[in-house]
Order: structure tokens, then sequence, then C-alpha cells
């Protein structure tokens, strides 16, 4: 599958705000400066789609990008650091967390995880959470174009072995680069066969 029409369609503040649940729809969600915004204009071939910022926690809204006019692709705050007050960071919290518990079209939420770095507990405990609450989602491993292939297959054997500490089996995962767009097909692909079963 191939984006041909990726348009901004609405921000929200709360989750009541977003849009009618009327087509399926895909989250983004990851630790601040995770390269959320790269990744989302990396699949819809837009340069500025998804604002991307070097000061983490830039997107402190929910918004929804309508793609080809059948399915929703949605830019969620970062969770984890950012530099905004503690009540904002809390803010954050609710408003994903209200969001994901309320979005009845939600089909994946996608976790996005810089592969570069050693596995957090953050992104842990908010898989945890999800998968213990019936959240379908999918690991996202993203800025794999930074690492040498010894790099990489260090770090994903690392990371795959921590996961199966805690699950018996590994939820759908992606390894991606926003930069030669490694891994979208396959993202794509697997929305393509999700929104077959909407």
């Amino acid at each position: 599958m191939k984006i041909l029409n990726a348009q901004f369609f609405k921000s929200s503040a709360q989750a009541q705000q977003c849009p009618k649940e009327d087509r399926p729809e895909y989250a983004f969600i990851g630790r601040s400066n995770v390269g959320k915004s790269s990744l989302i204009n990396k699949l819809c071939h837009r340069k500025s789609l998804a604002k991307i910022s070097s000061t983490p926690g830039k997107t402190q809204l929910i918004n929804h990008f309508s793609i080809d006019d059948s399915w929703y692709l949605v830019d969620l705050p970062g969770f984890g650091y950012a530099k905004v007050s503690k009540s904002l960071r809390a803010t954050f919290g609710k408003l994903i967390m209200d969001y994901i518990s309320s979005r009845k079209n939600l089909m994946c939420l996608f976790v996005l995880v810089d592969s570069r770095i050693p596995v957090q507990e953050i992104d842990l405990v908010f898989m945890n959470s999800m998968l213990e609450n019936g959240v379908p989602i999918a690991i996202v491993f993203t800025k794999t174009d930074k690492l040498n292939k010894t790099e990489y297959a260090t770090n994903m054997k690392k990371y795959e072995e921590k996961l199966l500490e805690y699950w018996e089996e590994l939820p759908p995962v992606f390894y991606t680069s926003a930069k030669n767009g490694d891994g979208n097909e396959q993202l794509l692909t697997f929305i393509n066969d999700l929104n077959k079963k909407w």
C-alpha cells in the first residue's frame, strides 16, 4: 500500500473532541524525541505534515491526519521527559489514557522506541499497561539507520530478550528509518491488512 493523499484533519485538546469513529484509526506514541513526527512524515511522503522539533514535548494535542479519505493516522503527545511543567506532563498522561480507553475505532497503537538506546523502564511499563488493558499494540523501532550492523544486531537481541522476560510472545515488531524509509512498506502493509478487517 502507498499513501496517495495525507492531510491534517484536526487537533484535539480532549479525547471527546476527536473526530467521529467512522473509520479505522492508528495512533503513534513514544517517548519525547523518539522520531515520531519524522516517521509519520516519511510514511506519508510529506516533509512537514507532522511538526518536527528538537524540543522534547512539542506535540501537546491529539493530532488526526486523514489518509486517503479512508483511515486516520494519529500523532499523540510523547510520554516521559519533556521540557514542560509537571502539571502539563500530568495532563499529557490523562489525555493519552482518555484517548486510548475511549476510541473504539483504534485498530493499533504503534509504540515507538529509539533503537540506539538500552531498554527503558518507562517504555516497558507503558507497553505492559497497554497489553494488560487489552489495547492492541505494535513496537516500532526508530532511527535504525544510525546504527552499524553489529550495534543493530546486538541492540535488537537485547531488546527481544528483555521483552520476553515479561511476555510469552512479542507483539508485531517493525524496524524503521525516517531517513531512508526502511520498514515503511511493512508498516503500511500491516495497516492495510487491518483496514480490510474494519
